[in-house]
Formats: structure tokens, C-alpha cells, sequence
């Protein structure tokens, strides 16, 4: 079984139920599975099995067509972050060796540019797509388990992004563990507010509802909260997967009476123990935290759907999934006991793209290292207490500060640069930039935020940029980005 023909399957036995609600637009699963056909159709020819497809789209109902009509061609989906600027787009089409990028106009304003990095990328673009669709496929993909189906893109400690290969199996794997422990049934209808390129919506927000026969949600703003709501009321949603700044919106807001809502999921970043203690204390409505990466398909683990719910606790492995806390040689350590958190299971990645080394490095016995450090409870209960080394999470998103330096020193004038991350009530943390400055330079901070933004992720670009005279630095030389966070710490407390 392969990802087109699980969801040729419930297509066609699901027939005129919905399967997409975006706005106004409805699309049942008879018309979402006839569109993939003509993407398909349109899109063969131009693309053979295994070859590298980029989605570069926001969310909308087409990026569900043109991921499984990509699929049905039994070629690689590549999933492309629609906040990345063209200089970061262009670093993964060449790495993956992508010949062909899906886009909209939405993404004009990068489009060009990359055209210019990239001149041999040829770009379809979905109103021509859309136009062109007369064919259609009649076949299903013959793609095996084993088949590389998707390829996640993920910042590396060095900065160089990583290709994240998963398979129909790996992918088939996690849905199913999913369905199992979240009691995933047709008449769900899930709540869409977070990307489509990333792994846990892909999986949970898009591949589960559509192989179990319930629905999406797919939400166009989620500013004010309140017209979520009134979205979710209106469609009838059941299950909200979301990060945890958007449980704090919630959690101050009233819901309506007879509100549909069964089941909320909150991943991306750690779960602050005060958010689950008010929504708790404020709605019947279980708030499972869960914790995931994209090497694992990607989710890992959830508290029970029943309980107990432990505040700061990763909850279980789902199904089919184990968990173990290891030390530094592989030794297996008890309860209580901190070390690495390491994964096997059917949902554990291929390996990285081209990274042999980097694929041997995180994977040890059959087992995925996945970098965080926690420890189990007598009752089986895991926590993470550190995070992999230098890794921000902003806004759940992943932002490795080497990528942000390596920038800042494209930057004329700097001598040294250095990224920490400052907590933040609504983004979970931001990038804070340090600098100092090569002798008979004088940097101006606007121009440097200027140049940055036309170069990351908006999300990426440091919100503050402070000038020392020098870094502060170890005997050995190494920067101590301790100090710096100690440095903001301060200020902080002097305000």
C-alpha cells in the first residue's frame, strides 16, 4: 500500500462527503480526487517516478491536489516553506536537485529573484495549472513501502538545510498510530491553522483526515481568534491541532455554547505548564501535548486521550512507536535517569538527502538520536528538559542561529556575530542579534536588518541587533552565548 492508493481508496468509498472546506469553497471527495487526477494528467510527462517536485503554495485546497497528484506520478513531494526568501529556496531546488517548483502569484515578489538564481527551474504556476487540466490520469501510483514519498527541508546546525527522506511507509505508519491514539473517524473535521509544507500538519492536519474519511478545515486567517471560533462552529471542526501561542489566545476567550470541538493537540514547542493549568481550569476540552520531528513522519509521543495529562510531560509513545532514554555510549538508562531521547519505529526516516555521515550520526542500533535530552517517569511518562544545541523555536518553527550568522557575516563590516533566542509570550522566542565591528567600520543596524530581510525567513531576522565592543569568548575562543543571554536577562530586569 502507497499514500495514492490509501486515499484512492477512501476517495471512492467516501464519494460525495466533503473532504475540504476553505471559506466559501467546499470540495467533496469526489471532486478533490478527480482534481488530483487532472494535475496528474496534466503534470505527466513533464515528470518521471523519483523525480524532486516542489510545492511552494500557502495553504489551500490546491496544495492537496498537487501533493497527491505529485504522489500519483510516484515522484517526490518537497514541501517548500512559503516564508523562505528566494536565496533559501534556490539552496534547497539545488540540493535536492528539483527541476520543478508549483507555485502562485502569492510568491511573485520571490519568484523573480529565484528565476535569476535558479535559470534552468522551470515553475508552473496554479492559475495555468488549473487551465491546463483537461486529462486526466486514470492510473494509481505503484510506488512501494519503501518508496521515497516526501522530502521535509530542515535547518541544520551548520546551516546547510537537510533533506528529511520519508517513505509511503513511513508516512502510513504515522497516520495510522495517529488515528489509533487521537480516535480518528470519519466524522472528524479537522482544523487547518498552521502551514501545510510543515511535517505535523501534513500528517495530522492533511494525510489523516483524508485517509479516514473525515475532513479539513483549511482556516484563510487566524486573526482575531474569534473568527476561528466562529469558523470551527460554522464547520462543525472537531480536532484542533496548534502551537502553544495560540492555546493562550484561546484560553481567554469564551466559547459558545454546543461548540463541536472534542479535541485539541498542541505541538511545535513545549506546552508552558500555566497555559495547560488555565485551559484546564477554563474548558472540558482535553489539550494533549505531543512531541514530534520531522525524521520521525513526524509525531513521537501524546499524553493519553483519557489521561492522566502531565503538565510538562511529552506523554507515551503512540503505537507502534518506542522511546528510550540512552546515554552517551548507548547504554539504556532507568527512571529519572537524563540522557539523549532516541525513537525506533515504522515512522523513523530513510535517512538525509546526499548525507550519508549526517544519517549515521543520528541513527545508532536501529535507533533515531534525536539530539533532545529529558528522562522517563515510573509510569512511563517522558519529559524533555534541554533542546538540541542552539536550536530556537519560533512560532513552533525551527531556526537554527549558525543559518542567521553565517548571514550577518555576508554584512559588510563584521567582525563577529553571534544569535541567542529571548523568550517571547507570543512567538515562544526570537532571534537576538550580537555584533561587533571590523576596525574603520561603522555598521548601521538598519541596513543590516534590511539586508537580512531580503536574504531569511521574516521570521528568522533578528528583532534586536546590539553592537559590543567585542563578544565575549571562552580560553579556547569559542563565543559563550550564555553570556549574551545574561546580557538580555538583565535588561530585562531592569525594565
Amino acid at each position: 500500500m502507497n499514500l495514492s492508493e490509501a486515499f484512492a481508496e477512501c476517495a471512492t468509498a467516501q464519494g460525495a462527503k466533503h473532504a475540504i472546506y476553505y471559506g466559501s469553497e467546499e470540495l467533496t471527495y469526489a471532486e478533490l480526487y478527480q482534481q488530483c487526477q487532472q494535475f496528474a494528467g496534466f503534470l505527466n510527462g513533464q515528470v518521471r517516478a523519483q523525480d524532486r517536485v516542489g510545492i511552494w503554495l500557502k495553504n489551500c485546497p490546491e496544495f492537496v491536489s498537487v501533493v497527491f497528484a505529485i504522489l500519483n506520478l510516484e515522484a517526490v513531494v518537497v514541501p517548500i516553506n512559503n516564508f523562505l526568501k528566494a536565496d533559501e529556496v534556490s539552496r534547497i531546488v539545488q540540493d535536492a536537485g528539483i527541476k520543478l517548483i508549483i507555485t502562485d502569484d502569492d510568491l511573485d515578489h520571490e519568484i523573480g529573484k529565484l528565476r535569476e538564481m535558479a535559470p534552468h527551474l522551470e515553475m508552473i504556476k496554479l492559475p495555468v495549472l488549473k487551465s491546463n487540466t483537461d486529462g486526466t490520469l486514470s492510473r494509481v501510483s505503484s510506488a512501494r513501502e519503501n518508496d521515497l514519498a516526501v522530502m521535509i527541508y530542515t535547518s541544520g546546525t551548520t546551516g546547510k538545510a537537510k533533506g528529511v527522506m520519508l517513505s509511503h511507509g513511513n508516512l502510513l505508519a504515522n497516520v495510522e498510530s495517529c488515528r489509533v491514539v487521537l480516535r480518528a473517524a470519519g466524522t472528524d473535521r479537522f482544523i487547518v491553522l498552521l502551514p501545510l509544507f510543515h511535517s505535523f500538519m501534513m500528517c495530522v492536519g492533511m494525510f489523516l483526515p483524508l485517509l479516514v474519511g473525515g475532513a479539513m478545515i483549511l482556516i484563510k486567517s487566524i486573526h482575531p481568534a474569534k473568527n476561528v471560533l466562529a469558523e470551527i462552529m460554522h464547520r462543525g471542526g472537531t480536532i484542533l491541532p496548534s502551537v502553544p501561542q495560540f492555546f493562550r489566545t484561546l484560553a481567554n476567550v469564551t466559547f459558545p455554547p454546543n461548540f463541536p470541538l472534542r479535541l485539541c493537540i498542541s505541538g511545535g514547542a513545549p506546552l508552558p505548564g500555566e497555559i495547560l493549568r488555565e485551559w484546564n481550569a477554563n474548558f472540558p476540552i482535553p489539550l494533549l501535548e505531543g512531541y514530534g520531528l520531522s525524521e520521525a513522519s513526524p509525531v513521537v509521543s501524546f499524553n493519553p486521550l483519557l489521561g492522566p495529562w502531565k503538565a510538562g510531560s511529552i506523554g507515551v509513545p503512540i503505537t507502534g512507536v518506542e522511546i528510550s532514554i540512552q546515554g552517551e555510549n548507548g547504554e539504556f538508562l532507568g527512571d529519572h535517569e537524563t540522557g539523549e531521547v532516541c525513537v525506533r519505529g515504522a515512522n523513523v526516516m530513510l535517512g538525509y538527502w546526499n548525507q550519508p555521515e549526517e544519517t549515521s550520526r543520528v541513527m545508532r542500533g536501529g535507533w533515531l538520536l534525536t539530539g533532545d535530552i529529558g528522562h522517563r517517569d515510573e509510569e512511563g511518562y517522558f519529559y524533555i528538559t534541554d533542546r538540541k544545541k542552539d536550536m530556537l523555536l519560533v512560532n513552533g518553527i525551527n531556526v537554527y542561529p549558525r543559518e542567521i550568522e553565517e548571514t550577518i557575516y555576508r554584512f559588510p563590516g563584521i567582525r563577529e556575530a553571534a544569535v541567542v533566542g529571548e523568550k517571547s509570550e507570543r512567538r515562544g522566542e526570537q532571534p537576538v542579534g550580537f555584533i561587533s565591528e571590523k576596525e574603520g567600520f561603522v555598521v548601521d543596524v538598519k541596513e543590516l536588518v534590511q539586508f537580512l530581510k531580503e536574504h531569511l525567513a521574516d521570521y528568522k531576522v533578528p528583532r534586536k541587533i546590539k553592537i559590543l565592543p567585542a563578544l565575549p569568548r571562552n580560553p579556547t575562543g569559542k563565543i559563550l552565548k550564555p553570556a549574551l543571554k545574561e546580557m538580555l536577562n538583565a535588561e530585562k530586569a531592569e525594565d
